[in-house]
């Protein structure tokens, strides 16, 4: 038997928020999640839930009393940080930065979710050594 549950990796994301069921229609409408649990409390409103988005699981949890919500960062790479972008913008999401390509080799966006979760969405264009990156990061502009 393997110490992690078979489907999830070893850090998986986990996403305190005020309103689980809003966060779970972004995630579907924006990047296409699948819900894969949804475990209500004793009063039938969901107290923690989990989608799988590409190859990974987000769980997240309603805040409560000594757990209060935080807005969490996740970096996400895609096929299309465009399409990706677009479709963010779509489901509610407000924008925090517009498709660019990058110094580091990724083409990426950001967006800022309805329960203030970040989402920065990538897409991998150029493999770079660490010299390479290295150079790149001491000129670029920030």
């Amino acid at each position: 038997m393997s110490q992690t549950p078979a489907g999830y990796h070893t850090v998986t994301p986990y996403l305190v928020v005020e309103d689980i069921e809003a966060l779970i229609a972004f995630l579907k409408d924006a990047f296409g999640a699948e819900e894969h649990e949804r475990v209500p409390g004793p009063d039938g409103v969901t107290r923690h839930a989990e989608v799988r988005i590409g190859d990974s699981v987000v769980m997240m949890g309603a805040a409560q009393e000594g757990y209060p919500a935080m807005p969490a960062a996740l970096y996400m790479y895609v096929e299309d940080t465009d399409a990706t972008y677009a479709s963010a913008l779509g489901a509610g999401a407000e924008s925090i930065m517009e498709p660019a390509d990058q110094f580091y080799g990724d083409r990426n966006a950001g967006v800022r979710d309805s329960q203030g979760n970040t989402w920065w969405i990538a897409t991998r264009v150029e493999d770079l050594t660490r010299e390479e990156l290295r150079k790149r990061a001491q000129t670029a502009q920030h």
